[in-house]
């Protein structure tokens, strides 16, 4: 198959990437996980419902995430508490999922709300580089740009504070340059009209690429390759390693 490599930015106050939540308790990785982007990839299109055929062309394609630190104002976790179930139409399919259920799938006497647990990042920074097919590259990058649908990095009111997209480039390593340049830049525009002691930059904390390699770093596997969207989620295991050592 012939790709392209698109070089996206995802900087917000709060992004929050799940890959393993239970419905009270709603974890955030400390890096964009590959269905999250391809969430946000297909709320752009416009493309609702399973997307089955759509999200196979890009179940072996891969994905690099660069994350960014600020020297002097690391990202960090944020625990949030909401109260969720109050308010629903149980008749309409999508807000019944939203109203808690016993394990006979019959709901609560009561009402069914509940306090849930969420986790989100802050100030957190991430280039992330994504293969896909050539032949829709082009409608991807315009949706990106003028979205059908708000896009959002991991839940809905993670707003993105910057342009998702950064252009399209023929290789990983291209797109990776460009990444690195970008972050040099916003660093400069940042720290214009600020005092010596105010000023800060962002440098490269880790790399999560796809595949093996116990000899780069960390290996992990994540339940992230989205195979169907909709009402009925379906996942398929990727494994990959976070690479710290030897980065700048």
């Amino acid at each position: 198959m012939d790709t392209r490599w698109l070089f996206l930015w995802f900087e917000a106050p709060l992004q929050s990437w799940g890959a393993d939540s239970k419905f009270s308790r709603r974890d955030t990785l400390e890096f964009p996980t590959k269905s999250g982007v391809l969430g946000l990839v297909l709320c752009a299109l416009g493309a609702s419902g399973e997307q089955k055929e759509l999200l196979a062309r890009f179940a072996d394609l891969k994905q690099t995430v660069l994350s960014f630190q600020n020297t002097k104002n690391d990202a960090s976790l944020l625990h949030d508490f909401q109260m969720i179930g109050a308010g629903y139409n149980a008749d309409n399919p999508w807000e019944d999922l939203l109203i808690p259920k016993k394990d006979d799938g019959k709901s609560p006497v009561g009402g069914g709300t509940k306090m849930t647990h969420r986790y989100y990042l802050q100030n957190a920074t991430f280039a992330v580089l994504l293969e896909v097919p050539a032949d829709i590259t082009e409608a991807i990058a315009n949706a990106l740009q003028n979205p059908v649908y708000p896009i959002y990095l991991g839940r809905r009111c993670c707003v993105p504070t910057d342009f998702v997209y950064h252009g399209e480039f023929a290789s990983e390593n291209e797109a990776e340059q460009a990444a690195m340049e970008y972050s040099t830049k916003k660093s400069e525009l940042r720290n214009e009209e600020l005092p010596d002691y105010a000023k800060k930059s962002l440098s490269l904390n880790f790399k999560v690429i796809d595949g093996v390699f116990p000899e780069k770093g960390d290996v992990f596997t994540l339940n992230d390759v989205p195979l169907q969207f909709g009402t009925q989620k379906l996942y398929r295991d990727r494994r990959v390693t976070k690479v710290s050592e030897g980065l700048s």
